[in-house]
């Protein structure tokens, strides 16, 4: 019965193949083709063609020191902006020599940030404090007095760089088509380095300062709306500790983070528009050649950076800036007070119009100049048209004027 049933459950189970007997190959016949391989099957999706990335560094095979081979592997990123700064040419004129000067105020601001980072790490910016701090760093810091008259005269030099840059701009008419935009910021970058000096002038909290920042902030307020810009720059009512607080940080955070935002602006548009000659010195043949941005002109700069820095350090040695006197908001005003050199003009304009509207009427004129100032490159069509614009240049040469006027004219009454 066990014998029955198995086979009977083998008779339902099929039958396994027997293995087919190896046959050996034909060989094939001479002459004969072989039969072409399968096409595989196309997969399913998309077609996507193979990518053919480019290679990372494309500079590794050039022939270069063991120096600069480290670095082009890890900045070859890099060496096409020197090429481009290798290509980048400067006309050479009779006028090339006032091309140096926006280079010169790049420096003293690069001077500016690295010894205002020296004098921050002494400095207390509390209304207790701060006058202290700026007699420990001048007194008591090696080489604090050196760091801290650097920091001023630099700043002082720094403002009168971007003057003559802008006036030797303007007079040279490079503000045209297309460098709108390169005017604007640069207009904007004097306007912060401006707003620098204001700014940095309370921090020591001396007597002057304290007193200069209260006739300084005082202007605004008989502009409409004036009284509310005087409350945000002074915290309050009066110049106080509040004041000084919002001072420093719009002199160590604010401003310069707009300002490096501008300037990078600035910069790429100076190398991507190049350098702009006079109208009619091409047609004229009155540019003598051109020569490299890059080294030939930047050595150039580079030789004017050190004989500023060597005059920088000249004068904080035979001619430092005083410390003063401690701050009392108690005390009467002293007699003499004035705000820096380049504030001079406006506030002699605001001393002449001092009858009963008189004010309003100086801010309506400084505003309206700065206007007109900022939006000449969209005004002044002519120079556009690489034709001569005499109105401008006129418009140019009186604020010129005027500026040196007043500025000689304080220069009289308090010295």
């Amino acid at each position: 019965m066990a014998e029955n049933n198995q086979n009977a459950m083998a008779g339902k189970a099929p039958a396994k193949p027997k293995p087919a007997a190896p046959v050996a190959a034909k060989p094939a016949a001479p002459g004969t083709a072989k039969p072409a391989a399968k096409p595989e099957a196309p997969q399913s999706g998309v077609y996507k063609p193979p990518v053919e990335r480019a290679d990372t560094n494309p500079y590794k095979d050039s022939r270069v020191s063991a120096l600069g081979t480290w670095f082009q592997e890890r900045f070859s990123v890099m060496i096409p902006v020197i090429d481009y700064l290798k290509k980048k040419e400067v006309p050479q004129h009779r006028h090339s020599v006032w091309y140096y000067f926006g280079g010169l105020t790049l420096f003293f601001f690069i001077v500016q940030v690295l010894t205002g980072l020296l004098l921050l790490q002494y400095y207390k910016p509390t209304e207790a404090a701060a006058f202290a701090s700026f007699v420990f760093i001048q007194q008591e810091v090696p080489f604090g007095w050196l760091i801290r008259q650097i920091h001023a005269w630099s700043a002082n030099a720094m403002i009168l760089m971007a003057f003559i840059h802008m006036f030797s701009t303007f007079f040279m008419k490079a503000y045209r088509k297309p460098r709108e935009l390169m005017w604007v910021s640069g207009f904007v970058l004097f306007v912060l380095s401006l707003g620098f000096g204001f700014t940095g002038y309370l921090l020591p909290w001396n007597e002057l300062a304290f007193f200069a920042t209260q006739v300084g902030t005082e202007v605004p307020k008989v502009a409409p709306g004036g009284a509310f810009i005087v409350n945000i720059l002074r915290g309050g009512e009066e110049v106080s500790g509040e004041t000084l607080t919002r001072m420093f940080s719009m002199h160590i955070v604010l401003l310069p983070g707009i300002l490096l935002i501008i300037l990078a602006v600035h910069l790429l548009l100076v190398q991507v528009l190049g350098t702009s000659a006079p109208i009619g010195y091409k047609e004229s043949g009155r540019i003598k050649g051109y020569e490299k941005f890059f080294p030939t002109f930047l050595a150039k700069d580079a030789i004017g950076w050190l004989i500023g820095f060597a005059v920088i350090i000249y004068l904080s040695i035979i001619s430092p800036w005083e410390i003063g006197v401690q701050a009392n908001p108690l005390a009467p005003a002293p007699l003499g007070i004035k705000p820096e050199w380049y504030f001079w003009g406006q506030f002699l304009l605001l001393k002449d119009f001092s009858f009963p509207g008189g004010e309003l009427l100086a801010i309506a004129l400084f505003t309206t100049a700065a206007l007109l100032w900022v939006l000449v490159p969209f005004i002044d069509r002519r120079a556009s048209r690489e034709e001569r614009s005499p109105y401008f240049t006129l418009f140019g040469l009186f604020l010129f004027v005027a500026f040196i006027v007043y500025t000689f004219r304080v220069f009289l009454m308090y010295y």
